[in-house]
């Protein structure tokens, strides 16, 4: 197995996703400078908070570049968490920042007063895959994760999304483009589900 590499740039919960990788078997460490990335051979971007303060942080951090090498020359398999999943899509209506623009998709916030549901989505949710996966067994139907969000993606290319989760509306809870992994549920927080999950990233 890899060591994981979990990016540092403020708004991540970092001590859950170590703890998971570890639990499973795996080495972690955190990268606090671009300049780490150069050796990294798998990352996780992690996210908690506003979507723009995340993007702020990464592009006055000096992330974005290195990380785009990394991703798209290097070819470094990423996993995206909640925010860090959202800020791999164009933008959000959360706020006025562009996001990195890695997957074709848009982050929205959810309007399901209509089904007399509250917003952030939070608990445990069952999700539909739609297809096989390196990170998921042959089916994951059935399987539960974990999610505190407001705001849901919404991907412009169907073959981007890996599973779906129903919340008043169908939204998409993991997308897979390439080595670029995207979970709005936090797989960290997320017991077996999510162990199994990370065990297939450090497999890849």
């Amino acid at each position: 197995m890899e060591k994981i590499s979990v990016i540092d740039y403020g708004c991540g919960n970092l001590a859950s996703v170590i703890n998971m990788i570890q639990h499973v078997g795996g080495e972690a460490q955190i990268i606090k400078s671009p300049a780490q990335l150069t050796e990294a051979s798998k990352l996780v971007l992690p996210g908690v908070g506003a979507f723009d303060h995340g993007m702020n942080n990464l592009r006055d951090g000096g992330w974005v570049a290195p990380l785009e090498q990394a991703v798209f020359e290097r070819r470094v398999p990423l996993m995206g968490i909640c925010l860090g999943m959202q800020l791999l899509t164009h933008g959000s209506e959360e706020g006025q920042a562009q996001g990195l623009g890695w997957i074709d998709a848009r982050v929205r916030r959810f309007r399901v007063a209509h089904a007399g549901l509250k917003v952030p989505h939070m608990g445990w949710s069952e999700v539909l895959q739609t297809r096989p996966d390196l990170l998921l067994p042959p089916s994951a139907d059935k399987a539960r994760f974990y999610f505190v969000h407001s705001y849901k993606v919404e991907c412009n290319d169907a073959d981007d999304v890996l599973l779906q989760c129903e919340y008043g509306e169908t939204f998409v809870a993991a997308f897979h483009r390439a080595n670029i992994w995207g979970f709005q549920f936090h797989p960290e927080k997320s017991h077996r589900f999510g162990m199994a999950l990370f065990r297939n990233f450090l497999e890849i």
